[in-house]
């Protein structure tokens, strides 16, 4: 009697330690998959949330049995008095076995969510949760986190940027300040550094690249900067050329705006590839992602029964950065110099061979050291940028 209660102690102590630590990935979702979307701005945005919502019509399109459904304004500003892991057990009550959280603010969510349910696959675009070498690691087995290595395309920018200004005067839209947006507003920076220095063997003091947040991924009113008015800002104090870090397309709605009363400026969207169709001859180009390829592998492992925990920060397929099968991330040349295509062409083909501009010496915008000279960045270094390097002006951390 004594050993059986013992037993049955152990057991219920197993049981018990097994839920709360998420020992086991949901089992097979089968040949029918309903996934549901969680985005953080409008479905239509031209930006972030419009390139995930593509992405599942990638997957609906491409993987047999899976449908989609979504909540998009899943903020605070859109959806007072409502938490996003609220919204996401309302497309669990409407059929939904796997979940993407899409925005990096819904971190803290996305794990309740996925710690409450741990039968539903769910998908945290960026975040690091599942990355073990990462700050942010938890146990969490039905959980994966992807990102693209944007990183990248925002040095192509930078590039393009760079060989186009007339002024010197680089301006960077940021949205909100943390680990994703540092690294890439210096992303472009190197870039554009690279192409001043290496390719038009002009002084890097004569450079300037500012970077000027707005609060949000993209206007709430009454509680971000416009960015509206930062373009304008930027354009009316010389910077002619405006990279854009935001969820949105105001940067090239505002650079269409002055080339139509006679000024030569221009402008780079980000995150979604039909963007440069908002600016028509202002657009140098945008650097996209292409989230489908990743979610259709999340959702044939859910379906399979082959789903493990993971981190994935994908790059591009260097063959064809634009392959909409292969490349998670890409670049679209917009309106550009015969030069400044050349230009970007060369970048990328020197990318594919190795260039790697995260390498050292580098200092951060304190002038303390970054990157010793001959060292390169590991990844965890370049996730954590803590500050903004050196030769950037602008908040590297919020007030």
């Amino acid at each position: 009697m004594r050993t059986s209660r013992i037993l049955a102690i152990a057991l219920l102590g197993l049981a018990i330690a097994s839920s709360a630590f998420g020992q086991s990935a949901p089992p097979a979702a089968g040949s029918k998959l309903t996934i549901g979307l969680v985005l953080v701005g409008p479905y239509n945005d031209r930006g972030w949330s419009q390139a995930n919502y593509d992405g599942l019509q990638y997957v609906k399109a491409k993987v047999p049995g899976v449908d989609f459904i979504y909540i998009d304004k899943a903020n605070s500003a859109d959806r007072p008095g409502t938490t996003v892991s609220q919204l996401a057990e309302s497309l669990v009550s409407q059929g939904a076995k796997m979940i993407i959280f899409s925005s990096d603010d819904m971190m803290d969510e996305a794990n309740k969510f996925a710690q409450e349910h741990p039968e539903i696959f769910v998908v945290m675009t960026t975040g690091d949760q599942s990355w073990k070498e990462g700050k942010a690691y938890k146990n969490l087995p039905n959980m994966i986190n992807i990102m693209g290595k944007m990183e990248y395309m925002k040095m192509v920018a930078g590039v393009a940027a760079a060989l186009t200004t007339k002024t010197g005067k680089i301006g960077f839209l940021g949205p909100l300040i943390n680990d994703e947006t540092r690294r890439l507003a210096a992303s472009a920076y190197l870039g554009a550094r690279y192409a001043w220095t290496s390719y038009l063997k002009k002084d890097p003091a004569k450079l300037e690249f500012k970077v000027t947040w707005i609060g949000f991924w993209f206007n709430i009113p009454g509680v971000t900067s416009d960015p509206t008015q930062v373009a304008d800002d930027f354009f009316n104090s010389g910077y002619d050329v405006v990279i854009s870090g935001i969820d949105t397309t105001e940067a090239v709605a505002e650079a269409a705006k002055f080339t139509a009363q006679g000024k030569k400026v221009w402008a780079i969207p980000y995150d979604y590839a039909k963007a440069i169709d908002e600016g028509k001859g202002v657009s140098l180009g945008v650097p996209f992602f292409n989230w489908g390829p990743a979610y259709a592998k999340a959702a044939k492992d859910a379906m399979a029964g082959t789903w493990k925990a993971r981190f994935e920060w994908n790059g591009p397929d260097w063959k064809n950065i634009n392959n909409p099968d292969t490349s998670a991330v890409g670049f679209n040349k917009g309106t550009l110099s015969k030069e400044a295509s050349a230009a970007v062409d060369r970048f990328v083909a020197e990318l594919a061979k190795g260039l790697n501009l995260w390498a050292g010496p580098l200092n951060l915008q304190d002038g303390s050291a970054y990157l010793k000279k001959g060292e390169k960045a590991s990844d965890q270094q370049i996730w954590y940028l803590p500050q903004l390097l050196q030769g950037m002006q602008g908040q590297s951390v919020s007030k």
